[in-house]
Order: C-alpha cells, then structure tokens, then sequence
C-alpha cells in the first residue's frame, strides 16, 4: 500500500509539474494583413504577473515554434519560459512563428539571387503595426525603444539586425545569434554603412563551428562597422564567439540567460 502511495504521488507531481510548465506560455493566432495570411503568436509572462500592477520590457522573437515547446520545434527548444523562471526575468516574451516554407521569404530583407525571399519588410511591418499595438493594448508594456527587444537566430539574427536599422525608434535592443548576414551579405553591410548613427544595444553571438565557415568572420566585420559608427566606450555591443559551438538549437539555448542579463 505504501509502495503504491508512493507510485500516485510520483506521478501526481509529475502531472502537476507538466500542467504548470505548459502554463508558462499561451498562443492565439491572428490576422497578418502584410502577408496575406493568419499568424499563430506566443507569449511568455513574467512569474506573478497577474498578482502585479507593474509594466515590463518586451522581447519579440521570431521561430516561435523552437522557444518553448519540444513538441512544436523542429530541432529541439530555447527553454525560454524555463530559462526566464530560472531568472526570475521580469519580461514579456512575445514568439512569432515562422511560416514554414514561407520562412526565408519572411526573414530575409532582400532577395538572394539562388534563394529568393526578400519579404522581411512586410514581415516587421506585421510585428511593428499589427502585433505590438495588440500587445501594448493587452498586456502591460513598457512601449518605448529602451524597452523593446528583438532577437533571433541564423535568419532570425538577419532580420533582428535588419529591424534594428529599419525601426531605431521600436527596437532598442537585439539580441543577435548566429546572424545569416552571408544571404544578403553586399545589402545588409551597405545598409548599415550608409545608417549615420545607430544606438542599438546589441548582443552578437555565433560559434566557431558553424555550417558556414564565414560567419566569425562576417560577425567580426560587422562588429567593426557597428563599432565606426559610436564610440566602443558606451558598450553597447558585445559579441562573443562561442568555442566548439555549432548552428543549432542547443548552442542557443545555453547562450539566451548570460544574452538576456547583459541586454536586460
């Protein structure tokens, strides 16, 4: 009999614990006029936020279906939601998810001659004009660039990057893993080249053994565009080559927490 308690209680918290964990995240889906499609959202809210009155950052991030759910993801997941409780992050986390075979169309701000794509624009006009207002309007945000975060990897590092010179005055912080700057590498770099000045505290992350041989390199060139444009004293960058690191979901997972304080 008590071996038999034993085995219910077990399982019990196991079930509590699963219940508790799906909790952490709630997804709707929702129109994406600039698409011409519906959009299935994320969201991630800070532990006892319903027991608080206070206004928090936001980080809108891109592959959503890779951050919080084995299930949902493709190659495994960021661990966000367990990552941020671990923290105690007062943030909102915000996953838009990616459009399968629409993904490199949406990620990449230009088209690649052997690729295609080339339609991130409407991509953050979504973000910037349809999703955000909803989100300011339903949760409590603080609204302001200081505030907002956008982050993402490989595609999704191209186009963080991308918006933080589009909309300067949405997103003031990025977060930057293993930047795909190599598919749109001639327009991106001249982009950045001909922006006056940019204020945006970003975070660059890759590993040294990345599929592409050239994204250190790429990663440290754009660095050194970034750092002509403001003076390395307001540390506003950091960029950091991960050793032994490859291009996947397990190199940034380990990276988010150590992102995530130095941006926060």
């Amino acid at each position: 009999m008590q071996q038999f308690f034993r085995l219910f209680l077990f399982f019990f918290l196991i079930s509590i614990t699963k219940t508790e964990a799906q909790s952490r995240f709630s997804t709707f889906v929702i129109d994406a006029p600039q698409l011409q499609t519906k959009k299935k959202i994320w969201v991630y809210l800070p532990l006892n936020y319903e027991k608080s009155n206070k206004k928090y950052p936001v980080i809108y991030m891109h592959d959503a279906q890779n951050l919080f759910d084995a299930a949902a993801s493709y190659a495994g997941e960021w661990n966000i939601d367990e990552t941020l409780d671990s923290l105690k992050a007062k943030v909102i986390v915000i996953g838009i998810e990616h459009g399968n075979e629409k993904r490199i169309d949406e990620l990449t701000p230009y088209k690649n001659e052997k690729y295609g794509g080339g339609n991130a624009n409407a991509y953050l006009e979504f973000i910037v004009k349809t999703v955000k207002p909803l989100i300011d309007s339903t949760y409590r945000t603080k609204t302001n660039a200081k505030n907002t975060a956008i982050w993402g990897s490989s595609l999704g590092g191209l186009v963080s990057f991308y918006a933080a010179l589009q909309y300067p005055e949405v997103f003031g912080k990025v977060g930057c893993f293993s930047p795909a700057f190599w598919i749109n590498k001639k327009e991106i770099f001249q982009k950045m080249e001909d922006t006056p000045k940019f204020n945006t505290e970003i975070y660059l992350l890759c590993g040294d053994k990345e599929d592409s041989g050239a994204m250190v390199s790429d990663m440290k060139e754009m660095e050194t565009l970034i750092n002509s444009k403001r003076c390395e004293c307001k540390k506003l960058n950091k960029s950091v080559i991960v050793k032994e690191g490859e291009h996947n979901e397990k190199l940034w997972r380990n990276a988010f927490a150590k992102a995530y304080l130095w941006l926060f």
